[in-house]
């Protein structure tokens, strides 16, 4: 591996913004009623989907970074949905594709790991997008499972009327689906009665994890994600795929304006070409990655952030073993 230019972003002036809780188990949140209901729903589908702005949605807090790329997610991300009588875990997946490389085989054994150990699939089929070969895989791995599913026809919102009742009917005899959802993550329609109905799909039980809380996900791991993000911004077609963002360090310290916590992480590429395209002219589009990451994390965390980005090169990343470890895959 070989260093490149690296890049820091001090806080804004200002006061804190809130406190900064550590890292949280998952837990019981204690007896509920008898009639509340509580489980696990693994949303499934093709990249680009729509899984993660729909997980966003219905949680009520970004727990998933988003991007017009395809494949953006590559860890399950837990989002938690808090109804009234019932909570539900959505498991948001990587999209599953032909893989082309080991990263890609490990994403793909992912989803199905997860295909067996929920209460419920919901197979996320965007309006504007024909049933094809994909989907009909997806329901196979799915059928393997012997999991109960229900269709969700996601990006309602790009398509008109018409357009999308002729989804819903080649939805319907794509397969036999418990139900047929459709919903606009980007409009909120549908999206509560959505989660809703998931609740009445699940078995009755005590709260799985504690009111007001959004994900499991260890906060290293949501700084890491919500970088990655930042710097999928306008990369070419080829960069995507080959960026990966690894939190070396984060600690709290205290400041005359109050506390701050430091970030040191490493962005990964996989070839000397591309530090160029993820630099930018003497540094500004590294500093820009880091600015737009920064005011997200704060977001998050609910305090300052001191942010420092170093770029470093991992050939070929994607197909060795050792780096993938490494990487936390």
């Amino acid at each position: 591996m070989t260093d490149q230019p690296m890049a820091s972003t001090d806080p804004d002036d200002g006061t804190r913004a809130g406190a900064h809780e550590p890292e949280k188990q998952r837990m019981s949140a204690g007896e509920p009623s008898a009639d509340f209901r509580a489980g696990f729903v693994s949303l499934v589908g093709r990249p680009n989907a729509g899984k993660s702005t729909l997980t966003n949605a219905m949680v009520g807090n970004k727990v998933a970074i988003t991007s017009a790329r395809p494949q953006t997610t590559r860890r399950v991300i837990r989002g938690i949905v808090n109804r009234p009588g019932g909570q539900v875990i959505l498991v948001d997946t990587p999209g599953m594709h032909r893989p082309r490389t080991l990263l890609g085989e490990r994403l793909n054994d992912l989803v199905r790991q997860t295909l067996s150990d929920v209460d419920l699939v919901a197979l996320c089929l965007p309006a504007g997008e024909a049933l094809g070969p994909g989907d009909r895989y997806l329901l196979g791995e799915i059928t393997a499972a012997r999991t109960p599913v229900i269709a969700v026809v996601t990006k309602t919102d790009t398509v008109d009327d018409q357009t999308l009742a002729k989804h819903l009917v080649e939805v319907s005899t794509f397969a036999d689906f418990e139900e047929i959802v459709p919903v606009s993550a980007v409009t909120g329609d549908n999206v509560e009665h959505l989660a809703d109905l998931l609740v009445t799909k699940m078995e009755p039980s005590p709260p799985l994890y504690p009111e007001g809380e959004a994900s499991d996900e260890p906060e290293h791991i949501v700084v890491a994600e919500l970088i990655r993000e930042a710097a999928l911004e306008g990369v070419r077609d080829e960069l995507p795929h080959s960026i990966a963002v690894l939190v070396e360090e984060m600690n709290e310290r205290t400041t005359k304006k109050g506390p701050i916590i430091d970030i040191y992480a490493d962005l990964y590429v996989e070839r000397s070409s591309q530090k160029g395209i993820i630099i930018g002219h003497r540094g500004s589009r590294l500093k820009e990655v880091g600015r737009k990451a920064r005011l997200e994390i704060e977001r998050m965390l609910g305090a300052k952030v001191f942010l420092s980005l170093h770029v470093r090169v991992a050939k070929e990343w994607q197909r060795d073993p050792k780096a993938l470890r490494r990487l936390g895959f």
